[in-house]
Formats: C-alpha cells, structure tokens, sequence
C-alpha cells in the first residue's frame, strides 16, 4: 500500500458538523426560526424598558454588533406600556419577557412584538390563560416561546422529579405546548435552560427527539464572562454539532454586546456562520524565536474591526509556522528575529521582526482592496475600520 503526500491538486472542502435537525420554521418578525434558517444570535437589554430612549440605544448597540433578535423585560406596566414605541423603532425584531403577570402577555401582542416569551413556571394560573393567548398570539400572528429555566419550574414538576432533571424540564415545556396545540396553535419555539451544561445538553437532546418545534439554546445564569463563556461555548459546541438548535443566547454577566460577541464566534468557529476575522496564532513554547503573544495582540488590534474575512496565522517557529502560514489567507512564519510573509499560501516578503505587525496590517489592506472594499488603516480607535464597501 503507497501513501500520496503532498499538496491536493484541489484544495478539500472544509468539512462541516451534522446536518441540521429539521424543526417547523416560524417568524420572529422579519428572521425565519427553525426549518432551513441559520442559527440566529440573540441577547436581551439591560436598561429599564420603560426608558424606552436607553433601551433603543442598547439595541441600536446590539444591531451593530451583530444580534439578530432582541429579548426586553416586562415586569411593569410602565414597561408594557413602552413596548409599541420600541418594536416600531428597533432595527432588529423584539421579543417581550413575560413572567408572573399574564396580562402583559397580551399587551406585547397587541404592541406589535415579534414574539413573545412566557415562562409558565411563575405566570399565575397561566394554563388557565393558554386559550386565551392562543387565540390573541394566533390572530396577530406573534409566535410565543415557552421558556423552561431550572430555577423556576412549576412547584409540580419539582415535586414529582426532586430537582430540575432533564426530563423535568421537558415534561414542563411539552405539556405546555400540548396546551396550546389543543387550541390549534403551533407557532412555538422552546427552550430548556439550566445552568449545569450537561443537565441542559440532555434536556435539548431529549426534546430534539420528541418534537419538530424549533429550539432556543441557553445556558441560564452561566455566570462572569470567562466561565459563562466556557460553559456556554461547550453546551453549544456540543448540541449544534449534532444539528440541534435554532437561536442561542448566551447569558453572561457582562454587557449584552459581549454575549453577541461569544454567540458569533461559537457559530464561526463551528462554520454556521461566515467567519470574520481569525487569527490563528501559536500557543508559544521553547522553540518560538520571536514575541508571538505581543505579535498576536498588536495583529488583532490592528485588523480590528476588519470588515472581509480572513484568516491570519501568527506563527513563532519553523516547525508548524510555515504550515499553518501557507494554508491561511495571510500568514507569518517567524524565526531567527525576522518574519516569512504569506499571502494566498505563497511568501511574498521576508521582513524584520520589527516590521511583521506594520506588513501584515498592509497585506490586509491590499487583499480587501482587491476585493473592492475600501479600508481606513487609520479608524478612530487605531483599528482599521471601513471607508466604502
């Protein structure tokens, strides 16, 4: 037996996660859910809603950073009273958090919310309300998200299981939808949540496969930044590589615009969304010649912002440097204080060590300007930002 090695005369496709569960598609506003759409990112505000002028600022902020469907509280009648302002006024659909008091359920629907979010384990007798909201959801065509959380299952389910189990959680969010199916409505997403990764990963699993609604992926109060990150990248990175999932939130205990950022690079990294910027860069080790860490940030400050996607690998030494280099779109292979610039898999330029920053940013330039896009290297913040596209 004879083995080939060497460069493919084609270059492999990338390879891809699981084909996606098929779920029945809804509309939250103008984003399709489930069916054949892509994973949607949201997040949800943090301001008062009914400061309706701090809350359109915030998802003016999320817009920008790349959400695609925004949740708002409603605990208040102030709240619901500034909803058909923000739904009208908001560049991305808004969705209307609901617990305790059902009447504000119908107050998001009659505002014109894309959606609503009901959580039936603390909304007061809210399986008495299902008829209702059916009813009021099905006319306006709003869809309505059943939203299980461990934390506040019904006080039956805990009884009946212990704790928030899996299984509890989904008996909870299936018996609800059975109730709006008695009145003929199917116009639902669901979600699971828990704030124990492997617990939540078996609760979406064992819904995956007793239903075709479309599902909202969450890992609840996952925590500060770094390990709700970690948790959530997991949880994630685990259901949608089996093709479970519709739309993820990622709670963190940081700003919402941070949780658009994680959400966006799971799907990225996972290629359910077009990469933006990579940079590949090595960990460092004894073998590195050069100052990779310095090289990787001060390369990631510069291309940051940079509007075509791109990979950049950031390599310190002649074992992978080369490698790694040649297969990105832009590469640097270090070694002995001096850089081997590639581009398209082919160096261009040997550079000091002192230059490689400055010519890689320039290299970066001239490939989005081939592709017609125009970059200012000198953006406002010392990162390269957009000038026409």
């Amino acid at each position: 037996m004879s083995v080939q090695i060497g460069m493919p005369a084609v270059r492999a496709q990338t390879p891809t996660v699981a084909a996606r569960r098929r779920s029945r598609q809804v509309m939250v506003g103008s984003v399709p859910v489930g069916g054949d759409a892509p994973v949607s990112v949201q997040s949800m505000t943090t301001t008062l809603t009914s400061d309706v002028n701090a809350t359109l600022q915030q998802i003016a902020e999320l817009t920008a950073s790349g959400c695609q469907i925004v949740r708002v509280a409603v605990p208040s009648q102030d709240d619901a009273d500034a909803l058909p302002q923000i739904a009208r006024k908001s560049q991305i659909p808004v969705i209307a958090d609901i617990h305790f008091q059902p009447k504000y359920v119908f107050a998001a629907i009659e505002a014109g919310c894309a959606a609503v979010r009901v959580n039936p384990g603390n909304i007061k007798r809210f399986d008495d309300k299902v008829g209702e909201i059916a009813r009021a959801a099905k006319d306006a065509g709003t869809p309505i998200r059943i939203g299980v959380n461990a934390g506040s299952l019904d006080k039956r389910l805990l009884a009946k299981y212990g704790r928030p189990t899996p299984e509890a959680l989904v008996e909870s969010a299936l018996w609800e939808c059975s109730l709006f199916e008695e009145h003929d409505f199917r116009d639902i997403k669901i979600s699971v949540k828990h704030n124990d990764p492997v617990v939540m990963i078996e609760a979406y699993r064992q819904l995956a496969a007793r239903c075709d609604y479309p599902l909202h992926l969450g890992v609840t109060e996952a925590g500060p930044a770094f390990q709700g990150t970690i948790k959530s990248a997991v949880a994630f990175g685990a259901l949608l590589s089996e093709g479970i999932g519709d739309t993820i939130r990622v709670s963190l205990s940081a700003p919402p615009v941070e949780e658009v950022k994680v959400g966006a690079a799971i799907l990225e990294a996972l290629g359910l969304r077009e990469r933006g910027l990579e940079i590949v860069s090595c960990p460092s080790c004894g073998r590195a010649q050069v100052d990779v860490y310095t090289l990787a940030e001060e390369v990631t400050a510069g291309l940051k912002g940079f509007p075509v996607p791109l990979r950049v690998a950031v390599m310190g030494c002649v074992v992978n440097g080369p490698g790694e280099a040649r297969e990105a779109d832009l590469g640097v292979a270090s070694g002995n204080g001096k850089g081997q610039i590639f581009v398209k898999g082919e160096v261009v330029k040997t550079v000091p060590e002192s230059q490689i920053v400055e010519t890689l940013i320039e290299e970066a330039m001239r490939i989005a300007e081939e592709m017609g896009v125009e970059v200012d290297p000198e953006g406002g913040d010392g990162a390269a930002q957009v000038v026409v596209s």
